[in-house]
């Protein structure tokens, strides 16, 4: 009889198991063989983890599954298998379900994966920083952008695959920036606390737009055309207009979120020029990195002494924890 299995447990089995799981599939990606025959390199995942999987275009459910796209729930079963040390199952069964079959059957939280935290306590913090911004006027552009974007910002992930990639990701990946600022800032007094704070709630807000899905999040039109960099340059320039907030401000503020990517091979469209850039610009990465390395830790299993191949990363993250030390 086949194993009914969350991810994180589907990964803890030996190889040729059976096993039936339910399942999001939250990337889909067109490739072609050196043959020339098209396959599916497929991603897949639940509340506790996922992995990457390839469907060749001489399975039966092949046209279907492109059909159905990013985001849909479904009824796999197969064997496990692993594939250069990693998970990669021989899938033999695939069923596609509806939402409301899904909702139906009262497995909907379970495909979700969300943030560790909670999301209500994070929000109170989180409101805690744009309150303690002393230049009023400032603080008024940034309680306007969030005033606008609602509850949209509380539940958006931070991206489709790389770091916070699940409900509640965006403010918990701007909520760790802001903590991390707020430790370090005393060590640079050359940036101005204020524009650090405000550049880092509002660096990301693109995002809400930028990605759509209820299940699974997917680039929506906009975010494809424009980017989350030039969709949060815009709701942050609004807001600064209607606050009246002065020209050299805004001007900075809108700096931080258009070069906050790094560099423009990243995304950025611009280069870090002021203090308060670099530094937002700083924090963003390592905050990306270690969320990686976060995600990581929670969902590898015990069994395991290293991670699958992190692609932010570019390797495998030790995983086994350090020795307790002996007296």
């Amino acid at each position: 009889m086949a194993d009914t299995s969350s991810v994180a447990e589907l990964k803890s089995l030996d190889a040729g198991r059976p096993f039936e799981a339910l399942l999001l599939l939250r990337k889909l990606t067109n490739k072609t063989a050196s043959n020339g025959n098209p396959f599916l390199s497929l991603e897949f995942g639940d509340r506790t983890g996922s992995f990457n999987a390839t469907l060749f275009n001489d399975h039966p459910k092949f046209f279907e599954l492109k059909a159905a796209g990013e985001g849909t729930a479904l009824k796999v079963g197969g064997r496990t298998d692993y594939y250069q040390g990693r998970f990669s199952p021989k899938m033999s069964e695939i069923t596609i379900l509806s939402e409301s079959e899904l909702e139906a059957s009262g497995n909907l939280s379970a495909l979700v994966e969300v943030a560790p935290e909670d999301p209500v306590a994070m929000w109170t913090e989180f409101e805690e920083f744009i309150e303690a911004i002393s230049h009023e006027k400032l603080r008024l552009t940034v309680r306007s952008v969030f005033d606008e974007l609602g509850d949209a910002f509380r539940t958006a992930p931070a991206a489709t695959s790389m770091h916070h990639a699940y409900r509640h990701g965006l403010l918990e990946h701007t909520l760790h920036m802001a903590r991390a600022a707020k430790a370090l800032l005393p060590l640079y007094p050359e940036a101005d606390p204020d524009l650090v704070i405000a550049g880092i709630l509002v660096h990301d807000t693109g995002k809400v737009t930028e990605y759509e899905g209820a299940l699974g999040a997917r680039r929506s039109r906009k975010g494809i055309l424009q980017g989350h960099v030039v969709l949060g340059y815009a709701i942050v320039r609004k807001a600064g207009i209607v606050a009246h907030l002065d020209a050299d401000r805004l001007e900075r503020l809108e700096h931080i979120v258009l070069s906050h990517q790094g560099e423009p091979a990243w995304g950025a469209a611009a280069w870090a020029a002021t203090p308060e850039a670099v530094f937002v610009s700083m924090i963003d990465n390592l905050d990306a990195r270690m969320g990686m390395v976060q995600r990581a830790l929670r969902t590898t299993p015990e069994t395991e002494t290293f991670s699958e191949r992190l692609m932010g990363l570019q390797t495998t993250l030790l995983t086994a924890p350090i020795p307790q030390a002996t007296k």
